[in-house]
């Protein structure tokens, strides 16, 4: 089973099966529908509350919306987002369709998409009657200005993205049910996690569980260990056994993963919706893919040799590199796994010679870690077993 079936055989509501780390992944697909329009956050929760915006609010308060409100043919050719659309749509058909999910509600759909300030976010909000509320956060797009974004985080703490993500969840709080689920996918799992660990007291305290769902970690230095205590048993973080993105950067307080089973291989393997399930929850593998493990180890080896500007030059240069080749979109190049550093080569041709140098010399330390690895893996393999290895 994954998601999909999931959504189509299990029937029972939230008071006879309470919310599980599946329904999570199911709600924290639909953050990528572009519900903006259909169900907007009209209050200025982006900026400090005032007064007046308080007032303006109480007075023309946005009505909530169902997943079958979603269901708008014309708007489809724009309504989804994310590096495969079409699984998307799969998974709002079937949460409009699903007996758990049809009395759910959508609200405060926000979104602010800023390429100067080079920042990609957006929320919602789901409540379920007066019991409880999932405050969604939106993975990445295919937009260079969301990638660029994503990589801002090996050198920037926070990004544009993580403080709003702070400002909505206190935005929204106030008016919700008060058992409250935090979550999101990619991205937006960071994006939970961040806006749970700095939330105030008093929104934090009401958190059941936060779910992040293979996202990121965070640059080292970046979350303190002790803040994070308050919250750690609290976090779900789930994982596929070929994980690349939630092995990404530093794993606050020893967090422990839980490893899931997925039908693809490789990046497919970032998608839930390739997860398998089985009952309310998850497949678990006993621990990660060794290539996971060795991806890690790489790329936590590579940034350890920059300095934080260093490794902002060296981003700056990839992405000045990649708007000037003919890629479509960002993830025409970064999605390449190994191949994306010959594309990236390929496309640094295009730049002056000083950011040429930058991403050449940045690559050709990460293309030496991975022949690196690649060689021990060859002579491990080579290397006579003794008898206890047998």
């Amino acid at each position: 089973m994954n998601i999909l079936d999931y959504l189509a055989t299990e029937f029972a509501a939230f008071d006879e099966k309470p919310f599980n780390p599946v329904d999570s992944a199911a709600l924290s697909q639909f953050c990528m529908v572009r519900m903006e329009d259909i169900a907007p956050m009209k209050r200025a929760w982006s900026e400090p509350p005032s007064l007046r915006a308080a007032v303006v609010d109480r007075l023309h308060p946005v009505r909530p919306v169902r997943f079958t409100d979603a269901l708008r043919a014309e708007l489809y050719d724009s309504l989804f987002t994310g590096l495969v659309p079409g699984p998307v749509k799969n998974n709002m058909l079937a949460l409009a369709a699903s007996p758990r999910f049809r009395n759910m509600t959508v609200q405060d759909c926000a979104s602010v998409f800023d390429e100067a300030a080079q920042t990609q976010f957006a929320a919602m909000t789901f409540v379920y009657g007066r019991e409880f509320a999932y405050v969604g956060f939106r993975g990445t797009d295919r937009s260079f200005t969301g990638w660029r974004e994503n990589f801002n985080m090996t050198y920037q703490a926070p990004v544009p993205a993580q403080d709003l993500a702070v400002r909505y969840l206190e935005a929204v709080a106030p008016r919700l049910p008060r058992r409250l689920f935090v979550g999101g996918h990619s991205k937006g799992g960071n994006l939970a996690e961040y806006a749970a660990l700095h939330a105030t007291p008093k929104v934090q305290e009401r958190i059941e569980r936060i779910y992040d769902h293979d996202g990121p970690g965070f640059r080292a230095g970046a979350v303190d260990d002790r803040a994070f205590s308050v919250i750690r048993d609290r976090v779900h973080k789930t994982v596929p056994q070929e994980c690349v993105v939630g092995m990404l950067l530093e794993t606050p307080g020893e967090l422990p993963l839980h490893v899931v089973r997925s039908a693809d291989h490789g990046m497919m393997q970032h998608s839930v919706l390739n997860w398998e399930v089985k009952g309310t929850d998850f497949v678990y593998a006993d621990q990660l893919a060794d290539s996971a493990l060795s991806t890690h180890a790489i790329m936590e080896q590579w940034l350890a040799g920059f300095s934080p500007e260093k490794t902002r030059q060296v981003v700056e240069a990839a992405f000045k590199a990649i708007e000037a080749s003919s890629a479509l979109d960002a993830a025409d190049i970064l999605m390449g796994g190994v191949k994306s550093i010959t594309l990236l080569v390929e496309a640094a041709k295009a730049l002056d010679q000083a950011n040429r140098d930058i991403l050449v010399n940045a690559l050709g330390t990460l293309t030496n870690l991975i022949a690196h690895d690649a060689a021990r893996g060859v002579a491990g393999w080579l290397a006579p077993k003794t008898k206890n290895a047998s």
